[in-house]
């Protein structure tokens, strides 16, 4: 059994209604296309899927004919994103990418200013909202931040390997969720909200087709929302046999570590460097597959239990509360 869906903290979904309300959308039209319920929005642990966090955004942009979200001023008209996208898609590198992107938006978005710069071997991208006071949650700003490193790794076909994050803001409640979205360090109150990476990746080939582009721009935001391979060496590799493994319950630290060619001791030693450890993997692995389980209308909660290696559903409620705040039917009863 694969075990390898992700799930994302309800701040995200919050922040982003918190702006559509002041905009005057129908939360709760927003709300039913997202396939969330209010009384998901009220407990701060519960986590949602990608694809519900996606169709909420999907359906702001619509309603909201707004690309910042409602979350910045003035409003940045539904589709330049797109417009932009069809622009760089025929670059030859990179380096031409950011180059012709960063002149669109600073020319057609007075909401917001990019820079692109290169400082020795590093390169530099910011991108500072002229009125950061409409985003209070950081919500777009982190949504934002997210897109000009996922879309522009598209292009080339492979990851942007960063060097190092950095945000306007101070160390938000939700930071632990940065390191869930970014493969590098995260650092705050800077000057400005940047992305840093080596100046090498800048010649890196366009490798994609206005013909993949068109589905890329369907499925947006799904793909910036799913995980990625951004956790540490150690964390990713454990969790990379727990996901595939035949029964993750019956797995142990000492299988895992068989398989790396190490000591349990000293896996558990290096899991502990990363600032995790094999339960607290192994649970969230768990809880991701359980949300993902609960979202399928037609499985029985017993039988979720016993695909996650439950003995009885008795037993799963209490993890699943354990995990998340709320039990499995509450969880299931809320989201529709």
């Amino acid at each position: 059994m694969s075990y390898n869906h992700h799930s994302i903290s309800i701040h995200f979904a919050n922040a982003m209604l918190n702006g559509a309300r002041l905009n005057g959308l129908n939360e709760q039209q927003l709300l039913r296309e997202a396939g969330l319920n209010s009384e998901l929005l009220r407990n701060q642990e519960v986590r949602i899927t990608p694809m519900q966090l996606s169709r909420l955004v999907q359906s702001i942009l619509r309603h909201s004919d707004d690309d910042y979200l409602g979350l910045a001023s003035p409003p940045c008209r539904f589709g330049i994103f797109a417009l932009m996208c069809r622009m760089v898609i025929h670059c030859t590198d990179l380096q031409q990418v950011f180059t012709q992107a960063v002149q669109f938006y600073n020319l057609l978005v007075p909401a917001s200013h990019m820079t692109i710069t290169e400082e020795g071997e590093r390169v530099i991208f910011t991108l500072d909202l002229t009125h950061p006071e409409k985003d209070p949650d950081h919500a777009l700003i982190d949504f934002l931040m997210l897109l000009w490193h996922r879309f522009p790794s598209w292009l080339i076909g492979q990851r942007i390997p960063l060097k190092q994050v950095g945000f306007q803001h101070s160390k938000p409640a939700h930071f632990e969720e940065y390191r869930l979205m970014f493969p590098c360090p995260t650092v705050f109150d800077q000057p400005h909200n940047s992305l840093t990476f080596d100046r090498s990746i800048m010649s890196a080939p366009v490798v994609q087709t206005l013909q993949n582009l068109s589905s890329y721009l369907r499925r947006a935001p799904l793909d910036w929302f799913k995980r990625q391979s951004y956790y540490p060496v150690y964390t990713r590799k454990v969790m990379d046999y727990l996901e595939n493994a035949e029964s993750m319950v019956d797995t142990s630290m000492e299988d895992i570590a068989n398989q790396l060619h190490t000591t349990s001791r000293t896996l558990r030693r290096k899991l502990d460097e990363e600032g995790t450890s094999f339960q607290e993997i192994k649970d969230g692995v768990r809880r991701d597959e359980a949300i993902h389980l609960l979202s399928q209308p037609n499985l029985p909660i017993s039988k979720i239990a016993r695909l996650l290696g439950f003995a009885e559903a008795a037993a799963f409620t209490r993890a699943f509360k354990h995990w998340t705040g709320i039990s499995p039917s509450t969880y299931r009863k809320s989201k529709g």
